[in-house]
């Protein structure tokens, strides 16, 4: 094991997320705006879809900031606001079988238009010309790399009660122990994951628990193999309190990169939540860790430069369990 690492504490302020992609961003504006024009749209030509929809909502709010008509306007609101829809009410969770994060439908459905208006531009300029031949290949190049960047392929998620499973796919760039105040002992066992532009950015729950803390830190958009971005980047944080052994912390960290500006967890206080379920996302390049309480009797099953896959590789076992 590496020695003693400096303490990974951000030097930034914690806050509580405000929605599940608390950065923000021009996709997530472009969306929540269509929002609108929808509920006007329902409420003007479908009143009995909205009395009907509003008699199945589930759950309060008192007070409500968010606008909810169906399932879809808990896109973005899921963690902060206190209606929900039965699944057997949810009209569009198709969209979870595409094989596409959800978080990503917004950018692939904009690209695609993008695309396909430049592609029908250029065809107008008729097929012999040189133009056509050389911008359309890279067109198709572009929308396919963002449709693969967001795809969301199902995991086989080992089952044995001691393991802790990998919460993202890429490359293992840390097992070491590091200083953190909020530890046992002020240690932490990390490891750290780095995941390049071509890797699954779907970000899975490491092990079954109990959500106990979620913070969002705003910062910069360092590269994210750079040992700075740690601390200074853009990240979120996700404390897990284990099933099995309630006193054990857990922490995942998501941590922004150069390219990836926005972080997508839908995750609140209270929620309990299995092995490999799928919490979020980080849009493009980036970094995960894992964070446990150093000292633990563990048995590492991954060393550095080693390929993950989130839900699927296993860690570490607890040799306690």
């Amino acid at each position: 094991m590496a020695t003693l690492q400096t303490s990974p504490a951000p030097q930034l302020t914690a806050t509580t997320p405000t929605s599940v992609q608390p950065g923000g961003g021009f996709c997530m504006n472009l969306e929540l705006a269509w929002g609108r024009l929808r509920r006007r749209w329902l409420r003007a030509v479908r009143p009995g879809y909205v009395r009907r929809m509003a008699d199945k909502r589930q759950g309060s709010c008192p007070d409500c900031p968010h606008d909810v008509i169906d399932a879809r306007d808990l896109k973005y609101y899921r963690n902060v606001c206190g209606y929900w829809f039965r699944p057997e009410d949810d009209r569009f969770r198709w969209r979870d079988r595409l094989g596409l994060a959800r978080a990503g439908l917004a950018e692939v459905v904009l690209v695609s238009l993008v695309c396909s208006g430049m592609g029908l531009g250029l065809a107008g300029l008729g097929l012999l010309h040189w133009a056509f031949w050389l911008l359309l290949p890279i067109l198709a190049v572009v929308w396919f790399q963002l449709v693969f960047f967001f795809r969301d392929p199902e995991r086989s998620i080992p089952t044995h009660a001691g393991v802790l499973v990998s919460p993202a796919d890429g490359t293992v760039t840390h097992v070491d122990e590091i200083e953190d105040a909020e530890f046992p002992g002020g240690r932490a066992f990390r490891i750290g994951i780095f995941l390049s532009i071509f890797d699954v950015h779907v970000n899975r729950v490491p092990r079954t628990g109990r959500v106990v803390a979620v913070r969002y830190f705003r910062g910069c958009f360092l590269d994210a193999r750079n040992p700075e971005c740690a601390v200074r980047n853009e990240q979120l944080w996700l404390d897990l309190e284990d099933e099995t052994r309630p006193a054990r912390l857990m922490r995942v960290k998501q941590i922004s990169g150069a390219v990836a500006r926005r972080i997508v967890c839908r995750l609140r206080i209270g929620d309990r939540v299995q092995a490999g379920e799928r919490f979020g996302m980080i849009k493009f390049g980036s970094r995960t860790e894992v964070l446990l309480p150093a000292g633990e009797a563990l048995d590492v099953h991954v060393k550095v430069g080693d390929k993950v896959h989130g839900g699927s590789t296993v860690l570490l076992r607890f040799k306690d369990t």
